[in-house]
């Protein structure tokens, strides 16, 4: 069970090259375990029993259960984790020609460890808005170049002798990937040309992109025993497959089992696909609604809830333990962690932290704790933005992993495994 699941974890990544097509992952997994989609301009029609699921953006979406009618006393059961992760988005009129190279101009999208992403081969992948029907409603379509396209090449260590005692990267300068070399001046869009093939529609039909620059190696099992996961993209996907495993595999009698994977987490969550939006709250609302129940009825039921923000954690790094709390330390191997912060970068309290707890010991599940240093700032969640706007019981947890942010992250098969098997409980309660 713990090889198929971990398969299915890297095969789901390696098919969801950016935020859209994880979304597009997640719905074709729900549309084959027999989820009806809600159309978000449509009318809400849903039943006790059903599994349905809604998007916005096509970068975001929410996929619940109605295990009972009795929503206003058992509440909803919530994992929030989101589709994006750090890395490149490609600029506007991105080509760039100098002497005979050809370069693209991209913009850093979130916090990445920029030099994990020279010298390898990157590929993109993105969505295309093209003309429509009329300007307020233009056509769009996901593309993934899949084969090796740019690198990004670092500097020789003969004219950067500094490079191996830490050198400062300029975002404008030193990043720009070569797409490729030519002997003459050309004016002519090479990017664009490359997606009109792609998505087989005109070169002047296209109106804009979204597009993202991602590894082209795939994920992939290392270490002795093969106890590692190595992939890009563990934040926040390896997260999202647990969540959706709960999901798929929910057999609750008891109120609404929630999932939702939200858009743009690592720049702030302030759009309309992000946790800092009406997505969530609009949601649970209509599912009361449409099973004829009042407003006062969703402000109790949001009572009678429970969240888990699910966002992978850091495991403690054997060449720099220091870096880790002195008592609070995350091992490979001893499960998912609980995230504690006192000034609340994460929701966890000592509520909800018993909830998961006892969750996690009645189940034979092992959990750790995570707490930064105090001398370290760390980063937050789509936690603390969620409770803020539903007053809901939250708690905060994640995978603990290595190498967060870089190119390629790290992470032990067993709390992977362990994780999946704490979402799918909470989701059964």
């Amino acid at each position: 069970m713990s090889e198929q699941l971990t398969q299915e974890l890297i095969d789901f990544i390696d098919n969801s090259p950016s935020m859209f097509h994880t979304i597009k992952t997640c719905r074709e997994k729900l549309d084959a375990e027999g989820f009806v989609f809600l159309d978000p301009k449509a009318h809400w029609e849903i039943k006790e029993g059903g599994k349905y699921y809604t998007m916005t953006n096509a970068s975001a979406i929410a996929a619940f259960c109605v295990n009972s009618l009795n929503i206003v006393e058992e509440g909803f059961k919530i994992v929030g984790t989101h589709s994006d992760t750090p890395g490149f988005r490609i600029k506007p009129n991105p080509q760039i020609q100098f002497e005979n190279y050809i370069k693209l101009n991209t913009e850093i999208y979130g916090g990445p460890i920029l030099n994990t992403w020279l010298d390898r081969p990157l590929s993109i992948a993105g969505r295309i808005a093209f003309k429509g029907q009329d300007p307020l409603h233009p056509s769009s379509t996901l593309v993934n170049i899949n084969r090796p396209l740019l690198v990004i090449p670092n500097l020789a260590i003969h004219m950067n002798k500094e490079i191996n005692n830490g050198v400062p990267i300029n975002k404008q300068k030193d990043i720009l990937p070569i797409l490729a070399y030519l002997d003459e001046i050309v004016d002519k869009n090479f990017l664009q040309e490359l997606i009109s093939k792609e998505i087989n529609v005109p070169a002047e039909d296209i109106l804009d992109m979204d597009l993202f620059l991602h590894p082209f190696e795939k994920s992939m099992c290392v270490g002795l025993n093969n106890e590692f996961i190595s992939a890009p993209r563990l934040d926040d996907l390896s997260m999202t497959y647990s969540a959706l495993y709960g999901i798929i595999n929910n057999t609750s009698k008891r109120g609404i089992s929630l999932f939702a994977c939200f858009d743009n987490e690592e720049v702030g969550s302030r759009t309309r696909q992000g946790a800092d939006s009406p997505f969530l709250a609009n949601i649970l609302e209509r599912i009361l609604i449409s099973l004829s129940k009042t407003r006062e009825e969703f402000f109790i039921a949001l009572e009678n809830s429970f969240m888990i923000s699910a966002d992978v954690a850091h495991l403690i790094h054997p060449n720099y333990p220091e870096k880790s709390d002195i008592t609070n330390k995350v091992l490979p191997g001893k499960g998912p962690a609980i995230k504690i912060n006192s000034c609340f970068s994460y929701t966890t309290d000592s509520d909800s932290y018993s909830t998961f707890a006892a969750l996690c010991k009645t189940h034979a599940i092992p959990y750790q704790v995570f707490v930064n240093r105090s001398d370290e700032k760390g980063g937050s969640t789509i936690g603390p933005v969620l409770a803020s706007h539903l007053t809901m019981r939250s708690i905060d947890i994640g995978t603990p992993i290595l190498s967060m942010h870089s190119v390629r992250e790290l992470m032990t098969e067993k709390d992977f495994i362990y994780t999946c098997k704490a979402l799918l409980e909470f989701f059964n309660l």
